[in-house]
């Protein structure tokens, strides 16, 4: 039992030599959700509060992201975020896809998939309220129909 735990010991420590990449892209001016959309600052707050860390440029390391292999799941879990829908670059969705995005949030935050339960582990102020959630599907879904109507005018 001793050997096994020097070894767990040994391969845990090595592991850290291995960090994840904490750069995040370049912003682009003019890009961004909540300055394309003139995103009420109340709004704007909730939604980089729950959502900018893992859908944005703009993540924010907590102090576990230095710790492999928590770190390497965090990391993926930013990836796949910003793969799925980067507020930062939200401009170069076309409109079709915008619409799209915005009604995958309307479902993510209806169903409460989005925030995800792990994130709250270290971001309790990321839990939406009820009324959050309102707030958040009702503006959603006016910018969901006002982008839908651009495409057609």
């Amino acid at each position: 039992m001793k050997k096994v735990l020097i070894v767990i010991l040994v391969a845990f420590i090595i592991i850290q030599f291995f960090p994840i990449d904490k750069t995040n892209p370049e912003p682009t001016p003019g890009m961004d959700f909540l300055k394309i959309k003139n995103t009420q600052p109340e709004i704007a707050k909730i939604i980089k509060t729950s959502c900018y860390d893992c859908h944005s440029s703009e993540t924010k390391y907590p102090w576990y992201s230095n710790v492999a292999p928590f770190s390497w799941m965090l990391k993926n879990h930013i990836d796949e975020g910003r793969k799925e829908l980067n507020f930062s670059t939200f401009a170069i969705y076309p409109a079709k896809d915008q619409a799209h995005k915005l009604q995958e949030c309307i479902e993510m935050i209806e169903k409460k998939e989005m925030p995800l339960e792990s994130y709250f582990i270290g971001h309790q102020d990321a839990k939406l309220s009820d009324e959050q959630r309102k707030i958040l599907i009702d503006y959603f879904k006016r910018e969901k129909t006002e982008t839908e109507r651009k495409m057609f005018y």
